[in-house]
């Protein structure tokens, strides 16, 4: 169903369409009767070809050739009236107007089948994002559980950035990603990490064993769609290129107590907002982001933390604390919680309230992608 914002914007967008066409219209008849108020001489019918030359940037074929009509139409008015046109060369004038028309129609034709082909681009991106980034659920057991997704590209839907949750036993464990990459090999690779993170839970593996098991199956298959015949290119190889890796946290929160384990992969710490406070669980040994274990012994530590009745855990990807203002500043992530108070605030409110702040911080297109997940734990009564 279709919102009130968005249909407020195409009826807004409506609205525009028809203020320029009848500004299109009204040029030549203006020309036309500034050109009669002028002394002899001066002649301005020659502008009248800026209108059918303009109108492929707004319409399509059949409206420009509309337009054209009516600016040929209004110059014959002005030759059968004798109003300061009868110069030799207004025949020629007519010629170029139509030509300019013709050519015209044919732009116009070229940009709606540009429009269909992004259109149809968008609703692959659409599609993909659905596929890759499954919706999280609102509530599992005593968590309540939110997402936001801010893509830096407004034609694309889904970027590098990656979520997911899965169940395992009595415990819910979230990923968050960021997989360092451009174009379709980023968006793959974003596909092979959450399968493997799926995978590991249907295995049950403990967390301990989740971050080297989704390394392990990445680097396969990326290995094996780069050397596919004609299938991936050979970029998506994280070996070959030093932008190939993700970073990444997988958090496990049993259902049972009042502590969580986190294990951090380069990627930047969690925040726990507990009791007006808000701290980085910064992990107690720095770990290599997944594809890069190779470079050192391929251990990941796992850290445990406190979250009672109440906190609420903030994961987010670089893209949120790397947005800059028009003076160049980051934005200050754990401050600016702090000074608006955001504490209590339920996990969708939370999401919101950044997402708003963060809008005017940066009062422009993001640079890169957010994502951008807040887990609330509530009273086991609330299950």
């Amino acid at each position: 169903m279709e919102s009130v914002a968005a249909r407020g914007r195409r009826q807004a967008a409506g609205r525009r369409r028809w203020d320029i066409l009848a500004a299109l219209l009204i040029i030549p008849v203006a020309l036309l009767i500034v050109d009669e108020l002028t002394p002899p001489g001066h002649y301005l019918d020659p502008l009248m070809v800026a209108a059918p030359a303009l109108a492929p940037a707004f319409f399509g074929p059949r409206t420009v050739l509309l337009v054209t009509a009516v600016t040929l139409g209004t110059m014959l008015l002005a030759i059968a009236a004798d109003l300061q046109m009868t110069d030799s060369n207004i025949y020629l004038q007519l010629i170029a107007v139509g030509l300019v028309g013709m050519i015209a129609a044919r732009a116009a034709v070229a940009r709606e089948r540009r429009q269909r082909a992004l259109a149809q681009a968008r609703w692959v991106a659409a599609v993909t994002q659905k596929v890759l980034l499954r919706p999280l659920p609102p509530r599992v057991g005593s968590l309540r559980i939110a997402s936001v997704y801010l893509s830096a590209d407004e034609e694309a839907a889904v970027g590098g950035d990656l979520y997911s949750v899965a169940e395992v036993d009595h415990s819910t464990r979230i990923l968050i990603g960021d997989a360092k990459g451009k174009g379709l090999a980023t968006i793959e690779e974003v596909g092979f990490v959450l399968n493997a993170f799926r995978r590991s839970a249907w295995h049950r593996l403990p967390l301990a064993d989740v971050a080297a098991y989704i390394e392990d199956n990445l680097v396969e298959d990326v290995s094996a769609a780069a050397a596919m015949p004609g299938g991936a290119d050979q970029e998506l190889c994280p070996s070959r290129y030093p932008e190939g890796f993700v970073t990444a946290v997988v958090v496990d929160l049993p259902e049972d107590g009042d502590r969580i384990s986190l294990v951090n992969c380069g990627h930047p710490p969690a925040l726990l907002l507990h009791d007006g406070q808000v701290e980085p669980l910064q992990p107690a040994e720095p770990s290599l982001p997944l594809g890069l274990g190779d470079l050192g012994d391929g251990s990941r530590r796992v850290d445990t933390a406190a979250f009672g009745v109440g906190d609420t855990l903030l994961l987010y990807t670089d893209g949120l604390v790397e947005a800059r203002d028009t003076a160049g500043g980051f934005y200050a992530l754990p401050e600016r919680i702090r000074a608006a108070g955001w504490f209590g605030q339920a996990p969708d409110e939370l999401l919101e309230s950044i997402r708003s702040d963060l809008s005017r911080h940066v009062r422009q297109h993001f640079t890169d992608d957010v994502a951008m997940v807040a887990i609330q734990r509530m009273p086991a009564a609330h299950r």
